[in-house]
């Protein structure tokens, strides 16, 4: 009778494509069946033809395919691919770089965005209320893509100098590649795809774009997300040029758009903007405050048809009016009624400021001017007047957004950081009292030997990001501006490899290779992992948010992590003893993570703590079995 073994912890990122197979069996349970594969083992599969039975569709074998409407380009199906494929990679803690690591919900992620994007699906799936993303608009050489989409992990890891090896496989698209097009679209697609998981049921996206690409994006994201929840096409201008234009060229462009889309399209709320004040007066100091005039014409149709008359002059007024002859009347009586000094004026209402105000509030998708050249200005002065980044987005366009949708507690993602604006916009918000959370993704994209940057010291765009944060910061809480600023901060992570090393299923067919894939299995935790790396990967993979709680508790001589007050232990120790593992048990978690080589290879001691675990039941209300894994 062989020993029983603890539960092996998961060391991938969520499954996408499962994921979203079992919701669909949820919903659909009558369209799956069981077939045999290719080795004659009974699997569980989609039964197409039954599905579309389901929705009401059925087939006829007698039709020819028919032609479909959407979206395709070449490389697509491998964007799926790699969207369906796990990744194994860790995201680990830099306490050095960061500002009030332990208190602080905000997160600043350094590394590919696609990647860290897979790594965050299991913590925070369904858990973001708004995306707002600036990616490269393929103007030309304007963005970094790997080449080879199936290593991504590699890929960056080479790109960045982790790896010795020669070759960045890493270039820039250039619009006479021929295929420019495509390869954005290979760098947007899985990047949007992957991000939707992330969107809470009324979470909402914005996604910045100028006239390159705008086209090819909504379609891109009517697909992702449903043409019914295309929320808007906001368009702001960039900048007021002079009048009349250059010899050189036909048009001048002066405006971006962001394209908004939702998670679900019946949920979407904003705020509204409240009139403002200085449209509106008081000149005949009414007691009922400011008001402005507008029209009692029937702007529809042609219905109310009677005569107004002016109760002081007598003048009659005929047309179409947007009230009823009753309802006129009472309005003349409260005195809402402006009666034109001349014979071909038109009578007009009072509307007061306050009429104004209700609780569904619509804003205009043409949000105006927003100075680049400003926000260049305000950058620059940030950083002793050194023109470190080109072309930051203006704070206020992107703090616009944020109050629009994005309230207590609510987490703004932003996985195209660059200089961190949209980090910058949240924590100016913050002053108004209400906590709002970021998570910033942004890549080392190294500056340019010449550039600004480096002269100043900074080597890697995410380093730009990291320090505007850090003055924002500091000047926050120099002005003293915001309540609660010991929680001000945030947390810097960066994308390395796994701290355990993952067993290929697929080695090479020799002798050596399976020695050492053995050998591997057997000491597979990284020697330089610390403590805290080990617990944050095995934290992000168990499905915690990095910003958990954890305590650090001691149980029979051993320290043990208390996750969400005891809801998960974890004991990284490398020297278990039956005392602990009674103590761990006696506290009633839903779940507990040992380190398999905190065994020893000691087989008994093994066998007796899963019998431990699985004769001890949770401390909720469920009381279920301890769940005991190991790693």
């Amino acid at each position: 009778m062989t020993a029983e073994e603890p539960k092996k912890f998961d060391l991938s990122s969520m499954d996408i494509a499962d994921a979203k197979r079992k919701r669909l069996k949820q919903f659909v349970p009558e369209a799956f069946t069981e077939i045999k594969d290719d080795e004659g083992k009974i699997i569980e599969a989609l039964d197409f033809e039954r599905l579309k039975s389901v929705l009401g569709e059925f087939s006829d074998v007698s039709e020819q395919p028919k032609e479909r409407f959407g979206m395709t380009w070449p490389d697509k199906n491998k964007c799926q691919n790699i969207i369906s494929s796990p990744s194994i990679a860790t995201l680990k803690p830099d306490r050095s770089e960061s500002v009030n690591f332990d208190e602080t919900d905000n997160l600043f992620i350094e590394g590919d965005n696609l990647e860290v994007l897979k790594l965050l699906q299991k913590s925070y799936n369904g858990q973001v209320k708004m995306i707002y993303i600036d990616p490269p608009y393929n103007t030309g050489n304007d963005f970094i893509y790997p080449d080879d989409y199936s290593e991504s992990l590699e890929t960056y890891l080479r790109y960045t100098g982790q790896i010795d090896e020669e070759g960045r496989k890493f270039s820039t698209n250039k619009t006479d590649s021929g295929r420019s097009h495509t390869k954005w679209l290979n760098m947007m697609y899985p990047r949007l795809y992957t991000a939707q998981n992330l969107l809470c049921e009324d979470g909402i996206i914005f996604v910045s774009i100028d006239d390159n690409e705008v086209h090819n994006l909504r379609m891109l994201m009517n697909e992702i997300f449903g043409e019914e929840n295309f929320v808007g096409q906001f368009v702001w201008q960039t900048k007021r040029p002079a009048r009349g234009v250059p010899p050189t060229t036909m048009l001048m462009s002066n405006h971006e758009y962001m394209i908004c889309y939702s998670r679900n399209i019946e949920r979407v709320k904003f705020r509204g903007e409240d009139r403002k004040e200085e449209d509106f007066a008081n000149p005949d100091n009414d007691p009922r405050g400011l008001w402005r005039s507008e029209s009692m014409r029937s702007t529809g149709a042609k219905r109310n048809q009677f005569t107004i008359t002016d109760p002081k002059t007598k003048r009659q007024f005929s047309g179409y009016w947007a009230f009823s002859q009753k309802r006129v009347e009472q309005m003349i009586e409260d005195n809402l009624v402006i009666f034109p000094t001349k014979n071909d004026g038109v009578p007009r209402q009072k509307k007061f400021i306050d009429s104004y105000k209700n609780p569904r509030k619509a804003i205009v998708t043409s949000l105006g001017w927003f100075s680049t050249e400003k926000a260049t200005r305000q950058f620059m002065a940030m950083f002793d007047n050194d023109k470190v980044f080109d072309f930051p987005k203006p704070l206020d366009v992107i703090k616009f957004i944020v109050r629009q949708t994005v309230m207590e507690d609510d987490i703004v993602l932003d996985y195209f950081a660059g200089s961190c604006t949209t980090a910058h916009a949240v924590l100016d918000l913050n002053k108004d009292g209400i906590n709002r959370k970021f998570i910033c993704v942004q890549m080392p994209e190294q500056c340019d030997e010449k550039s600004e940057a480096r002269k100043a010291g900074y080597k890697t765009i995410a380093d730009i990001g990291k320090e505007r944060l850090r003055r924002v910061i500091s000047k926050i809480i120099e002005s003293n501006e915001r309540k609660n600023q010991n929680t001000i901060g945030f947390k810097v992570f960066k994308l390395d490899q796994s701290n355990f090393k993952v067993w290929d299923n697929t080695p090479e067919d020799s002798e050596e290779a399976v020695k050492e894939q053995l050998r591997l299995h057997v000491d597979h935790i990284n020697p330089d992992a610390t403590q805290e790396d080990i617990l944050y990967e095995l934290l992000l993979k168990a499905g915690f948010p990095l910003t958990t709680n954890i305590e650090k508790k001691e149980m029979a001589g051993k320290t043990v992590f208390s996750i969400e007050d005891g809801v998960l232990l974890i004991c990284l120790e490398e020297a278990l003893t039956s005392e602990v593992i009674r103590a761990m048990a006696e506290a009633n978690p839903m779940q507990v993570v040992c380190l398999d080589a905190g065994f020893a290879g000691n087989d008994q001691l093994k066998t007796n703590a899963v019998q431990t675990f699985k004769s001890r039941t949770t401390g909720d209300e469920t009381h279920q079995q301890i769940v005991f894994r190991t790693v």
